[in-house]
């Protein structure tokens, strides 16, 4: 079995180290699989090509429903491909274990992107918590690095805790925000700016120039009382418009500024070192509930301790207690 593991996923390396679309769409399903030698392969897969990651710049994208994210990811992914990058986007969607969720759609509404042979579009997987969700997706971040993409766009299609976990796997994070909104402060949720390495007015275009330039004003001010999370870099504000595609080519100027000024700082080093760190920890975490999850002995017990302490027979403490003996820890 460990053979057969080892020589699947030296197999797979081989064609993702060439550039293979087939072979990189195959691997990220070996990713997400629950089966255990697929997950086993897997890990292998990923330490062989890990000397060949890291050299991407990782964009993480988020905005409320409507705010233009796949129409933005699309314009500035055909204006970087343009360019002559290779690129991957990638979605982070928790709420497709409730849903289905709709980043399935995004290949027809980022309708150049999909037919773009410079361009790897590839929704999160369907089920899952949000932290093997992230976990997975970091994984699959990394096959589109040693494939060779040079840039990775990681798009929120969730909420809540999914942008923390998009801003834990990239180096700079957008926040995209709508113009004429009713009073746009009230769309800045605290937790949000202070994760935002930028912050983008879309369609600041037409009638809505005015509205656009007014809302970017306001958030402006807004971040002078937040204090700024890096002392390299204060994030900017800027409009722009993903239909007509103006300000696009700004937005890509900046994440590079940033990215030049954090390296320099050695700042985007030691956020990955504390990526790495908590891709670790979510990652065991994972691992822990899926064996309570795949034991059906313990999944009984688990149905009693469960129900023990809805009756009040148990308290919440004495339960974890019981659940942490079954796991041995």
């Amino acid at each position: 079995m460990a053979a057969r593991s080892a020589e699947a996923s030296s197999d797979l390396a081989g064609g993702i180290r060439s550039g293979d679309r087939a072979t990189l769409a195959r691997a990220i399903t070996l990713i997400e699989s629950k089966r255990a030698d697929h997950r086993k392969a897997a890990h292998l897969l990923v330490q062989e090509l890990l000397p060949r990651t890291g050299d991407a710049v990782r964009i993480g994208i988020t905005g409320a429903p409507g705010v233009g994210k796949s129409t933005t990811i699309d314009a500035l992914g055909s204006f970087l491909t343009a360019k002559g990058h290779k690129l991957a986007v990638l979605a982070v969607d928790p709420s497709s274990t409730r849903t289905g969720g709709s980043i399935l759609g995004d290949k027809t509404r980022m309708a150049r992107l999909a037919i773009d042979d410079n361009a790897f579009v590839r929704p999160s997987p369907a089920s899952g918590t949000l932290g093997g969700v992230a976990a997975k997706t970091r994984e699959t971040m990394l096959l589109c690095e040693a494939a060779g993409y040079d840039v990775v766009l990681v798009e929120t299609v969730g909420i809540g805790q999914s942008e923390t976990a998009v801003a834990d796997m990239t180096d700079f994070f957008l926040v995209l925000m709508l113009p004429g909104a009713g009073d746009e402060l009230q769309g800045l949720k605290k937790g949000i700016v202070e994760l935002a390495d930028m912050i983008a007015v879309n369609k600041a275009d037409g009638d809505n120039i005015k509205r656009a330039t007014h809302a970017a004003a306001e958030y402006r001010a807004a971040l002078h009382i937040i204090a700024p999370h890096s002392p390299t870099w204060a994030p900017p504000v800027v409009t722009y418009s993903a239909l007509t595609g103006e300000g696009i080519a700004a937005l890509w100027e900046q994440a590079l500024t940033h990215r030049a000024k954090m390296t320099a700082s050695g700042e985007i080093a030691a956020r990955r070192r504390e990526q790495q760190v908590k891709w670790m920890w979510a990652m065991l975490e994972e691992r822990l509930f899926a064996r309570l999850r795949g034991d059906p002995s313990l999944r009984n017990k688990l149905k009693q301790t469960e129900a023990a302490v809805a009756d009040g027979r148990l308290t919440p403490t004495m339960a974890v207690e019981q659940i942490a003996k079954l796991l041995g820890v």
